[in-house]
């Protein structure tokens, strides 16, 4: 599995913090934060958007790096990502992501790690 697929299966090449990181793209960054902070009530700020996958080396945004019950609990599984849990169809911490990502779904059920 590519190192960009996320815990939950989500792709991070189609991340604007992703996106924004690997471009250099402060405007990308602004706009990012703005809508993030809206959808999650939030404080976020652009010098947050920094992030080269919540599975790969380096930076991540903070709700990637320490935030995130999914990406915490494949961690703390030793997972690589939900795709090797047993628990994947009825878990209620991707649930969210999986019912509302075909793709997330296909990513994770494609897992044989």
């Amino acid at each position: 599995m590519r190192d960009l697929i996320a815990c939950c299966g989500l792709d991070c090449e189609k991340c604007d913090a992703y996106l924004a990181t690997i471009r250099n793209d402060d405007a990308l960054r602004k706009k990012t934060a703005k809508q993030w902070a809206e959808l999650n009530h939030a404080p976020i700020t652009p010098e947050m958007i920094n992030c080269l996958g919540c599975r790969a080396n380096g930076v991540k945004t903070p709700y990637c790096d320490s935030l995130c019950e999914i990406r915490k609990c494949t961690l703390k599984k030793g997972l690589s990502t939900c795709g090797s849990c047993p628990h994947l169809e009825n878990c209620q911490i991707v649930g969210e992501v999986l019912k509302n990502s075909d793709d997330a779904l296909q990513n994770l059920k494609g897992e044989k790690i």
